[in-house]
């Protein structure tokens, strides 16, 4: 059957991916774009999670499917292709993070989304605080943390990536995932501990 149908960027379909890769691995540009369609949302929601600028992170995006495609050799079958990614978008992010300084810009109903999906234990009267007192808080609260906790705790809570898929994309152990992560959401729930309740 023809290549073409089965192209689709719904779900992952792991035979017709390594057929992907394979046919990109040789030059063919138009595999390489099939798999940019299909993970280029995810990556840059990756490279969003860190720096929290929506340009930003549509840069690092490119910059990671640049790398991929340089790398391609590289890429080891043992892992899956998004992994590999977002590994490389996550480590893309936290060096650009690192060199131009603590810059996130969450506003308005960005914020206010993104602060939904965090961890609280505060129910509905935390969700109905005002939209400007959220991005605000939340802009202060996210850079009080490292770029390594920020971006646990947004891939596993707004990404939905599993213990073992952030410890494969940030290449560290499940153990260190699970404490960075324990720490993260403790420190957010400190620094937003006072956000009026009603």
């Amino acid at each position: 059957m023809p290549p073409s149908k089965q192209l689709g960027t719904q779900g992952r379909q792991d035979g017709d991916e390594a057929e992907i890769i394979e046919r990109a691995r040789k030059g063919d540009a138009e595999a390489f774009g099939v798999l940019v369609e299909r993970y280029q949302r995810r990556v840059a929601n990756v490279a969003l999670a860190v720096v929290h600028n929506q340009d930003d992170a549509i840069e690092l995006a490119q910059e990671t499917f640049v790398r991929a495609y340089e790398n391609l050799s590289k890429f080891e079958s043992r892992s899956s292709f998004s992994t590999w990614l977002y590994r490389i978008a996550a480590n893309l992010a936290i060096d650009f993070w690192r060199r131009e300084g603590r810059h996130v810009v969450l506003r308005g109903e960005d914020a206010e989304n993104e602060m939904r999906r965090l961890p609280s234990d505060r129910g509905d009267s935390f969700k109905d605080a005002s939209r400007k007192e959220l991005s605000a808080r939340l802009t202060a609260a996210l850079e009080e943390l490292t770029p390594e906790h920020r971006t646990v705790i947004l891939l596993r809570e707004v990404e939905g990536l599993s213990y073992d898929e952030i410890s494969e994309v940030l290449q560290c152990p499940r153990g260190t995932v699970m404490s960075r992560l324990h720490y993260a959401r403790n420190r957010l729930r400190e620094l937003l501990k006072d956000i009026p309740e009603g």
